[in-house]
């Protein structure tokens, strides 16, 4: 039979009310104290009724992590690095329910009594009716990844557009002139972000990129391939390509090598996240480093904090993007 909360009170020849603020690492209690019902606890191999104390504290022990959609534009290495990142933070305690909003045709299983808390990867102005509805629930609430002003919540995001300017003005400085992007998912926000960041730099250089030097992608691997396929079927290909994620650049990288086109030799890729694997490609892929787990997992101790103080109110976190340096780009001069 489990040992409960009132065996250790009865060893330790203290109240039950005692046990369960020393096991809560409370500060009231006296440290001597904290150490003997502790170790009493690990004796008789104590397990934490979770169950029971949600009844009690009336909470559920789960925090939602939700997506704009997990089967539309979210790739499996940023769904990955998402996980990573929340789930290096969030101890056993939690449980963590994974969800893409458009799952949903309605909100009414979102409530205070199932989440604890919410973090939600946000790409689309199409979320907003998802975060009204959880901060009309009073459910803690952080949304990373889309800058939501005058939002009562914490707002955690990268500065996507300077990262892509920089991308942009790393090929113009590399000599290139004939520059391709491969956009990201139509309508999510960081996609539109690249993209004028990318057009800012192209701008700021005098340098006119065609209609046909803009290709649609879906930010996946295949769309990346597919998206490259047709840049260098083009009368005058692009001599260098900005890609909207690593995902696509990857995919990009490999219909160059299928066409016989030398990467960085004849053709220079950049990505844009820096996941795990774009070091590993061949050649290693040059990319602006967003560092998406370190994101989540700062979003995760954010829901944290809000559901131990129980607070409320705007919380605006920026973290900057950094351009990392392989070799998948090479000098040109034209």
């Amino acid at each position: 039979m489990a040992s409960t909360i009132k065996d250790i009170a009865r060893l330790a020849n203290v109240s039950h009310t005692t046990v369960s603020r020393a096991l809560n690492n409370s500060p009231l209690i006296k440290e001597v104290t904290k150490r003997k019902i502790v170790e009493i606890a690990r004796q008789l191999n104590y397990t934490p009724n979770y169950n029971a104390k949600s009844l009690v504290l009336q909470r559920s022990h789960t925090i939602g992590l939700f997506f704009t959609s997990l089967s539309h534009g979210t790739s499996s290495s940023f769904f990955a690095d998402t996980i990573r990142g929340v789930n290096s933070v969030i101890g056993i305690e939690y449980n963590l329910f994974v969800r893409g909003i458009d799952d949903y045709e309605d909100y009414s299983t979102i409530h205070p009594k199932r989440f604890d808390g919410i973090i939600l990867m946000s790409q689309s102005d199409d979320d907003n009716a998802f975060i009204e509805h959880v901060v009309g629930q009073e459910i803690p609430l952080v949304v990373l990844n889309r800058l939501i002003p005058d939002g009562s919540f914490v707002n955690i995001v990268s500065n996507d557009r300077e990262g892509a300017q920089h991308a942009g003005e790393y090929l113009i400085k590399q000599g290139h002139r004939r520059i391709a992007l491969i956009e990201g998912m139509k309508g999510f926000k960081s996609a539109e972000q690249r993209r004028t960041g990318f057009l800012d730099a192209m701008k700021t250089a005098g340098i006119t990129i065609p209609a046909s030097y803009i290709v649609p992608g879906r930010y996946s691997t295949e769309s990346g391939y597919q998206a490259m396929d047709a840049l260098l079927q083009l009368d005058s290909p692009p001599t260098a390509v900005f890609c909207s994620n690593d995902d696509m650049a990857i995919g990009a990288m490999n219909a160059a090598f299928e066409m016989g086109i030398k990467v960085p030799e004849e053709l220079s890729i950049v990505g844009f996240d820096d996941i795990n694997f774009s070091m590993y490609t061949n050649p290693a892929l040059t990319t602006v480093k967003r560092p998406i787990e370190q994101i989540s997992a700062h979003g995760a101790t954010k829901i944290l904090e809000r559901i131990s103080e129980q607070c409320a109110g705007e919380e605006l976190i920026f973290l900057g993007t950094e351009l990392v340096e392989r070799r998948s780009v090479a000098a040109r001069s034209e």
